[in-house]
């Protein structure tokens, strides 16, 4: 427990450093983000906010564990791989968009076929190993189902879903990082609860680095994470509950992701279908921004549901 707080210390304080490095680096070349036209007008403002911002984090943690090799175990380096598969997916489409200066980079189909293909790699890899596939564990329930050759659609579709869900909620400062440290923290105590303790270590990592982040990340926000971050971060959330054969306990952790995603869907589907639209404007924290919450309000109470949510996760075991 002892190298947990010091790997959450550590890669806190290499968090706050790194930031306090980069943003005024990423500021003078003018690495600042797109908004895109059809958002809230209050969010014209953050227009040349220093994005990719993911790197803080992602260099934070892995930084860390190089530093406790110890812990350095295949479970962690999955892990690791999969932070830095995801976000160069990420990182190119924020590239694309500075380059194309507007808020456009990889067109939706390019971006699934790379999520398709990077996802398959993980898919396969988790099915052919010995301590992870193919069998997952039913919340609440003491069933392990082995579902076969079925895993590797089921976990291909499961990353697509979790990075673009976690994606879909990086839209206000402070809202994805919030949620996914609550998360993080859960898989943090879960994970060594379960006698995985590697993974427990980088977890920690992965909770002190978003919470240096957040110093810089909270409202008003002086780095965004851009994709480069939030599909680092979906690919590390979908991994480690892969690892700990839990990958739905993500629908009850994860209640924020799929709450922002639903709300998508079920806006297009309605204004494709009917031309009326559900909410005032998708995701959700956009409808509530425009009802009149605050930013931080939003993400108060999306952190308050998280809470609770993740609480609820550990009734589930």
């Amino acid at each position: 427990m002892v190298i947990i707080i010091y790997s959450v210390l550590l890669s806190f304080f290499i968090s706050l450093f790194t930031g306090w490095l980069i943003i005024p680096l990423f500021k003078r070349l003018k690495l600042g983000q797109n908004i895109r036209k059809e958002g809230p007008q209050s969010h014209i403002k953050k227009s040349g906010t220093p994005t990719f911002g993911g790197i803080i984090f992602a260099f934070s943690t892995i930084t860390t564990m190089l530093i406790y090799s110890r812990q350095y175990t295949n479970e962690v380096k999955v892990v690791i791989y999969a932070i830095i598969a995801f976000g160069s997916i990420g990182l190119i489409d924020d590239y694309l968009k500075k380059i194309h200066k507007d808020n456009e980079g990889l067109t939706p189909i390019q971006k699934i076929i790379l999520l398709l293909f990077v996802s398959s790699i993980f898919a396969f890899y988790a099915y052919g190993d010995a301590t992870i596939g193919p069998s997952i564990v039913i919340p609440f329930t003491k069933k392990i189902l082995n579902l076969k050759i079925l895993y590797i659609p089921f976990i291909i579709f499961y990353y697509v879903a979790t990075t673009n869900a976690v994606n879909l909620t990086d839209g206000l400062d402070g809202l994805a990082t919030s949620v996914t440290l609550l998360i993080m923290t859960f898989f943090t105590t879960l994970s060594f609860s379960m006698g995985y303790y590697s993974l427990s270590v980088f977890c920690g990592a992965l909770s002190g680095a978003l919470l240096g982040f957040l110093r810089y990340n909270s409202y008003p926000a002086r780095i965004i994470m851009g994709d480069t971050g939030s599909l680092a971060l979906g690919g590390a959330v979908a991994t480690i509950a892969i690892i700990l054969k839990n990958p739905l306990i993500i629908t009850i952790v994860g209640g924020i992701y799929i709450i922002e995603t639903l709300s998508v869907i079920i806006q297009t589907i309605s204004f494709k279908l009917f031309r009326k639209r559900v909410f005032k404007m998708a995701p959700i924290h956009h409808s509530f921004e425009l009802s009149g919450w605050h930013e931080s309000k939003i993400v108060t109470v999306a952190s308050i549901v998280t809470t609770i949510l993740c609480l609820i996760a550990f009734l589930s075991y």
